[in-house]
């Protein structure tokens, strides 16, 4: 077991201002593997101190420059790839090949862009007889969730710190360990003192603490809905930004025409992956009626080949683990039929569930309503076209989904009518610089791409 005593504030490693730690558990087998500091308000306050005094000389720093800095980041991260894949494997539960792929791969494609934007972003541009100029908003206080643990990160500070932002980070105490390999590559990238500053510690303490700080000019916060309304009232007390990205309950929409065993098939791999916990995942799989038997059937078959243990990891911790379990057996209550998985318990160590296929899902159903979190897929049944938009766009979510159809013009139509943030044209690749962000209660704002890097930046004109 390793023990971190220390986190990252102005440029050096210090202890907590109190002696408590979290416990970072292995899910595949429930063995803690490590401990961080729990840090305490007293912390956070030290951390945004030291942001705000790094913040004029950071903001100052031509963007050049602070791209030469990116990009070294870029490189110190991809030294340490291979170990960014094991240390999520092990404090989240993924399967290796998947921390590869995604946890270590992704933050890698952002962090990249990142450089290159701070090199060719328009922090200054002419409009009629003004210059208006794109300036840092602040003092960023980031809080990341567990499921992605990485890319949130990156997916905050690279655009911050290319916007000559400064930034204080509080990671999710489930997985906090990549969070501080990460401080050691911005040390090893030669960042300046700081500007970026490390905080562990517990949501209600330290995320609380930071979020509610005076010395923070915007929250960047990932999470639950629930959480996020907690952080925009803390904000708005003292009206600063915020930029939201919160729960989901996405549909992926299946057109007649469309390729039926392909939509069927990439839409369980969607929800499976990363062990549902995605929230963007298309937990929802619309059906035209004349086809839903066959869907059915389908999902069924797909859903098979994901094991527990092998292509699917095990969710982050126990309560999450009954979280999921009750919303099977919510489920079944309510009148969906199983069939793939379900709620019983596996045997062995590890927070494990059965991935699961729900179908005779209604729309009002809460398994159909509700962010599960887990790798658990309703299939629900629609008349026409209408019927599908009207079932879509029915939950308070609007993140992200899908549609297939026959055709991409036909599938296009059909999206521009759904109230979300972003939607996959029959399987279309994810976009690292495209907006991510949802539409009602998923959230406030955008993430990656240009219009990630605006979030952090605040406009000034000025007239000649």
């Amino acid at each position: 077991m390793k023990q971190h005593d220390a986190m990252y504030i102005d440029g050096s490693w210090r202890p907590a201002a109190g002696g408590e730690t979290i416990e970072v558990v292995n899910p595949a087998d429930e063995q803690v593997i490590a401990t961080v500091p729990a840090g305490s308000a007293a912390d956070v306050d030290a951390a945004v101190h030291a942001a705000r005094a790094a913040l004029p000389g950071w903001a100052a720093t031509p963007p050049g420059e602070r791209a030469d800095r990116l990009a070294a980041l870029h490189g110190r991260l991809t030294a340490r790839a291979d170990e960014i894949a094991g240390t999520v494997t092990a404090e989240l539960g993924a399967p290796l090949a998947f921390s590869q792929a995604v946890h270590a791969g992704l933050p890698l494609a952002v962090c990249a862009s990142y450089a290159e934007l701070a090199r060719t972003y328009a922090f200054e541009e002419k409009v009629g007889n003004s210059t208006v100029l794109h300036e840092p908003v602040g003092v960023v206080g980031a809080i990341t969730p567990w499921n992605y643990p990485l890319h949130q990160i990156v997916a905050k500070a690279a655009p911050a710190l290319a916007a000559g932002c400064t930034v204080v980070l509080k990671p999710a105490e489930d997985t906090p360990l990549v969070a501080q390999l990460f401080a050691e590559c911005v040390d090893e990238a030669g960042i300046p003192a700081g500007v970026f500053n490390l905080v562990t510690g517990l949501g209600p303490v330290a995320g609380q603490a930071l979020a509610a700080h005076e010395g923070v000019d915007l929250v960047s916060f990932t999470g639950s809905t629930a959480v996020g309304r907690r952080i925009g009232a803390l904000a708005g007390a003292e009206v600063k930004r915020v930029a939201l990205e919160l729960g989901g309950k996405s549909a992926n929409v299946i057109l007649p025409g469309a390729d039926l065993a392909r939509a069927v098939a990439v839409g369980v791999a969607n929800v499976m992956a990363n062990s549902g916990q995605t929230c963007s995942a298309w937990t929802r799989m619309l059906v035209h009626k004349d086809s839903y038997a066959e869907a059915v059937e389908l999902a069924t078959a797909a859903a098979a080949k994901y094991v527990p243990g092998e292509r699917v990891g095990p969710l982050v911790n126990a309560r999450q683990l009954g979280r999921v379990r009750g919303y099977i057996e919510q489920g079944i209550a309510q009148g969906a039929r199983v069939v793939a998985g379900g709620p019983e318990a596996l045997d062995g160590p590890g927070y494990y569930v059965r991935p699961t296929v729900f179908a005779d899902v209604t729309p009002e159903m809460d398994i159909a309503q509700e962010e599960i979190f887990g790798p658990v897929l309703a299939l629900l049944e629609y008349e026409d076209e209408d019927d599908a938009v009207r079932i879509a766009n029915g939950t308070v979510y609007g993140l992200a989904g899908a549609v297939w159809a026959g055709d991409d013009a036909t599938a296009a139509a059909f999206a521009r009518q759904l109230d979300t943030g972003q939607v996959d044209i029959n399987g279309g690749r994810f976009n690292p610089l495209a907006p991510f962000g949802g539409y009602k209660q998923s959230g406030i704002g955008r993430e990656l791409g240009p219009h990630g890097l605006t979030e952090y930046l605040q406009t000034k004109s000025l007239q000649f």
